[in-house]
């Protein structure tokens, strides 16, 4: 079943109680046998800053002998950020990448002109009976390099920096933020951080960057005279000061970043300014012109529709 879709009108009017600009509660969408939920795309926030699609996996636990298996698909135009907070995933991609990630570090794939890659749970997990909860998002490239060559990076938990305030900690995945930064590297202006609040601690969210928005991943977390529980993120109004208040421990990540001058178009997986450049990412895929992942290349997800 659907969870319902909710968000407030927009745009609508700003307060000091109420710097929230719209509310999105997750949808349950099926990657192949198993359902995520997903935040970005939507209908009427199809963005926030940079980022451009934003999935939770999980919390689930798989049988003996069963995980996840996302097979090698295409991307263009994108990158994709990996983050667990719990179980492992087997990475895999057409340069030869053979990564796994477990929780607390980074994925971070820059698609580019093209790149294939699949996600699995890793078989030796797999036989005990695997558990996996994580995030994946997509930071969309600028237009100037959006056919960049592809790459791929791992960052482990140990390098991201922490800082602790208030009774907040506060892990940098990419870019800085609250005086500390992650050796992520970004090419457009943004800010992603892994949050813990203890109950009835506060943080403000960083003012330096226009779109701001917070995903409440355990407990609640008020903003103003809205309160949000698992599942949901609060997209900011611009500008103002807006602080965070944590009503149970809670866990969270904040995202944001400039806007971008041109939304891009999103098909599939594939992410470019232009329709045909991903038209073109279509024909390739269909009829086999994008480079194989080496030691997972047999199956595939094909080309929908």
């Amino acid at each position: 079943m659907t969870t319902p879709e909710r968000t407030t009108p927009s745009p609508r009017p700003h307060s000091p109680a109420s710097p929230v600009v719209s509310v999105i509660d997750a949808r349950r969408r099926d990657i192949g046998g198993f359902a995520v939920r997903r935040l970005l795309p939507f209908r009427l926030r199809r963005l926030v800053g940079p980022f451009v699609y934003f999935d939770e996996m999980g919390p689930v636990s798989f049988e003996p002998g069963s995980g996840l298996d996302v097979l090698p698909h295409p991307h263009i135009g994108l990158e994709t950020v990996t983050y667990l907070y719990g179980g492992e995933l087997l990475h895999r991609d057409s340069l030869g990448s053979r990564q796994l990630i477990r929780p607390g570090d980074v994925n971070w794939m820059t698609a580019g002109r093209g790149i294939v890659h699949s996600e699995r749970t890793p078989p030796d997990v797999r036989a005990a009976g695997a558990t996996l909860h994580g995030l994946q998002l997509w930071v969309a490239l600028p237009p100037d390099a959006e056919e960049t060559e592809p790459a791929f990076v791992h960052h482990p938990g140990a390098t991201l920096p922490e800082v602790d305030r208030d009774g907040v900690r506060l892990r940098v995945l990419a870019s800085s933020a609250y005086g500390a930064t992650s050796p992520v590297k970004v090419r457009s202006p943004l800010f992603y951080v892994d949050v813990a609040m203890a109950a009835g601690s506060e943080l403000p969210l960083p003012v330096e960057h226009e779109e701001r928005a917070v995903y409440v991943v355990e407990g609640s977390i008020a903003a103003g005279a809205e309160r949000s529980g698992p599942g949901s993120l609060l997209v900011f109004a611009p500008g103002g000061g807006v602080v965070l208040r944590a009503e149970a421990p809670a866990r969270a990540v904040l995202i944001g970043g400039a806007p971008l001058e041109r939304p891009p178009l999103i098909d599939w997986n594939f992410v470019s300014g232009s329709r045909e450049r991903i038209e073109r990412a279509k024909r390739d895929w269909k009829e086999g012109r994008f480079p194989r992942v080496p030691g997972d290349g047999i199956e595939f997800v094909p080309l929908p529709g």
